[in-house]
């Protein structure tokens, strides 16, 4: 029998009913959908008896049918945005009812391993078009026409998931559309500058007609913004983007990351990781730099237009491996000292499972690494990893000298990464998304209520 508690003598007794409540959840296979219990004393030693709801209990009153909107659904979109896209899908379906699918193309559900085979989203005319689902960004000018041509008229609910264009489809002041936004358009707005110059299109004749896309995609990025009837944010960086572009609040809810795919108690080796798209923003440049001037080990996996530009910089201690599957990134995850990002990311998916394989994260301190990396600054608790002040190979190669001599990962165990990680798996996801839906419906329900009640006087 538990051991009792002084002061109330059925504690500890009630402690291991409610132990063993959870335990039988989770012999017969536990899931977000499981309930949690537990006893507090929230005020003068009374007990208080909780029981976590459920997303299903949670959303159980949303409206059928539900509309889903994504971008794209294609081969070779497989980030951040699509496994928020699929954990979306999942939550609604195992609380409700699957909910229909819209994007602009998909190429997705025809392939027999794809979490869509078998699924039927709707699409636009660039479906339609050469190389429309293969190169949907080459039609960028097109995409807020098409997006706007997706009939959405008859689900009292509609969810988009929105990098681009998809927050910007048209709905009624009867419907509600929440829009789970994961960045305002980039190479639009703060990042136009560097994409303007990496492009050999913007550098070229053509380069005053980008520029004029580039603002009246501003534009009409700024009046579609204005349509959902509430915003989610995937991190308080982008919370602060959308206040600044598009003058509107977002709650943040931070994406899922499949965490459990990870082991942390492998061996650590002695080199340093870079995971992500080899594209200027992402700042491989500074990592292979100061790799360069540490002379330490560097394994980049990833590829992009700034492959060969990166390889040619690089010094002896530094590999290029091109892009890899799933299984091979998990295997250098596990494996690594430490992962490297001197990007200045939105969230930020792959430093979120560095720290699930048990790996320390050193990066630049700002955007999204400050909701998903613990600094080792002497006052953060559980600490995960180092932020840079600073967006510089000096900066950066401090750093890593720092980590490497002084052996900083024995201050950073890969059971307190694994830890920290698990706070953002999907079902945390799951359950706070559920909290955020349901609330936005009901408060749609009373606004509804006020706008169709009787008038108490005669308007003139």
């Amino acid at each position: 029998m538990p051991a009792k508690t002084r002061g109330d003598p059925d504690r500890g007794l009630l402690e291991g009913i409610f132990q063993q409540l959870a335990d039988r959840h989770r012999g017969f296979g536990s899931t977000s959908n499981s309930p949690s219990f537990g006893i507090s004393y929230p005020k003068g030693n009374r007990l208080r008896v909780f029981v976590t709801r459920t997303p299903s209990d949670a959303l159980h009153a949303l409206p059928h049918p539900i509309a889903l909107v994504h971008e794209w659904f294609t081969p070779r979109a497989a980030g951040g945005s699509e496994l928020v896209a699929r954990e979306l899908d999942a939550l609604l379906t195992g609380a409700s009812t699957r909910p229909d699918l819209f994007a602009l193309v998909d190429g997705e559900s025809s392939r027999p391993e794809s979490w869509l085979a078998g699924r039927r989203p709707r699409t636009s005319f660039i479906q339609r078009l050469p190389w429309g689902v293969s190169h949907v960004q080459h039609y960028l000018p097109l995409l807020p026409l098409a997006i706007e041509q997706l009939d959405l008229g008859s689900y009292p609910l509609v969810i988009s998931s929105s990098h681009l264009v998809a927050k910007g489809v048209l709905t009624s002041p009867d419907q509600l559309h929440v829009s789970y936004v994961h960045t305002p358009v980039r190479y639009a707005w703060d990042q136009m500058h560097p994409y303007l110059a990496s492009s050999q299109l913007a550098r070229g004749p053509l380069g005053p007609l980008v520029r004029l896309q580039l603002h009246w995609l501003r534009q009409w990025d700024v009046v579609s913004a204005q349509r959902p009837t509430a915003l989610i944010a995937n991190s308080r960086f982008t919370a602060s983007r959308i206040r600044r572009y598009w003058g509107r609040q977002a709650t943040v809810v931070h994406p899922p990351v499949a965490v459990d795919r990870f082991s942390w108690q492998r061996p650590r080796e002695d080199f340093y990781l870079s995971v992500c798209r080899l594209v200027p923003n992402k700042r491989v440049d500074l990592v292979v730099q100061a790799c360069n001037r540490t002379r330490l080990p560097l394994v980049v996996i990833g590829d992009g237009p700034e492959r060969k530009r990166l390889q040619a910089m690089a010094g002896p201690t530094i590999r290029f491996l091109g892009r890899c599957s799933d299984r091979e990134v998990t295997d250098w995850l596990e494996r690594c000292r430490a992962y490297v990002n001197a990007g200045l990311e939105d969230f930020g998916i792959a430093p979120v499972e560095a720290m699930a394989a048990g790996a320390p994260v050193i990066a630049y301190g700002a955007g999204g690494f400050c909701d998903s990396v613990r600094p080792l600054d002497g006052q953060t608790t559980q600490p995960t990893g180092l932020l840079l002040p600073e967006q510089s190979v000096d900066c950066l190669a401090a750093a890593l000298e720092q980590f490497h001599h002084q052996r900083l990962w024995l201050q950073l165990p890969p059971e307190g990464q694994r830890l920290w990680a698990e706070t953002f798996s999907p079902s945390r996801f799951h359950r706070h998304m559920a909290e955020v839906l349901q609330r936005l419906w009901e408060n749609h329900q009373r606004k509804l209520k006020l706008t169709r009640a009787p008038l108490s006087r005669l308007c003139l």
